[in-house]
């Protein structure tokens, strides 16, 4: 069964998250259902990672194995897949992989993109797909807590509870490295972008959410720093929504 790797692009305001859940209502269970018309059969397909309800892709990653009897090629795919698909999700790229390969755990790293409007009224246009904060705050703090969590680090204070969680984690189970945490203005956007090699539930939105509290003078520089330092505390209770998050890319050797 040949295996093929799918990059595709989706606005997820309107799903219940990547993951299959009862309902049919997520991206992975529309890709599902749409690869399965055209193979008249069903297919299941292994994601890079999960994005939430609400959370938008420019590049997520799976990959899915194909019958032998299908001779489609990868530009026959993505055709086929985009004039199966609703407009909100759209197929990319598609390419052979071997059959060793998988999405999810041959990744070596992640970016995500996090979107603030500052304007006093925000666009209609622009609604379910920024984080709208009309009020005051202070981006040059808010660029500097960002620096905070580059570096390698133990973000377990930065991670919500999927609920398996394993009683007595290994002592890397909440090490993550951040290649990268940067800030861009333009107009009333902020652009918060965030590269590492990987990243737990949530943990983009509590970083952006933890790191305004700073941007407000809510919560100082060193207190934030200390939260990487001090694992014993508990854990941040400020997240971001959903609707300002992104996943930009995924990274293979």
């Amino acid at each position: 069964m040949p295996r093929f790797l799918f990059t595709c692009a989706y606005d997820g305001a309107s799903y219940c998250g990547w993951q299959s859940q009862r309902g049919g209502n997520s991206i992975q269970d529309t890709l599902e259902t749409a690869m399965a018309g055209i193979l008249k059969s069903s297919v299941r397909i292994a994601a890079s990672g999960r994005t939430d309800a609400g959370v938008h892709a420019h590049a997520q990653c799976f990959h899915a194995d194909i019958p032998a009897a299908c001779r489609m090629t990868a530009d026959n795919w993505r055709a086929a897949l985009n004039a199966h698909l609703p407009a909100s999700i759209r197929i990319l790229k598609v390419q052979p992989v071997a059959d060793s390969f998988h999405a999810r755990f041959d990744a070596v790293g992640k970016e995500y993109e996090y979107l603030i409007c500052r304007a006093a009224v925000l666009s209609p246009f622009m609604t379910g797909r920024v984080w709208h904060v009309p009020h005051e705050f202070d981006a040059d703090l808010l660029a500097e807590a960002l620096r905070v969590y580059e570096g390698t680090h133990d973000f377990r204070r930065f991670a919500a509870n999927r609920g398996n969680e394993p009683a007595d984690p290994p002592a890397d189970f909440y090490l993550r490295t951040i290649y990268r945490a940067s800030l861009e203005e333009e107009g009333d956007t902020l652009s918060l972008r965030f590269h590492g090699n990987g990243f737990m539930y949530r943990m983009v939105r509590l970083l952006v959410g933890t790191a305004h509290q700073v941007a407000r003078r809510r919560m100082g520089v060193a207190q934030l720093a200390a939260m990487l330092s001090d694992t014993s505390g508990a854990k941040t209770r400020y997240c971001a929504p959903a609707a300002g998050l992104y996943l930009k890319r995924v990274f293979y050797e």
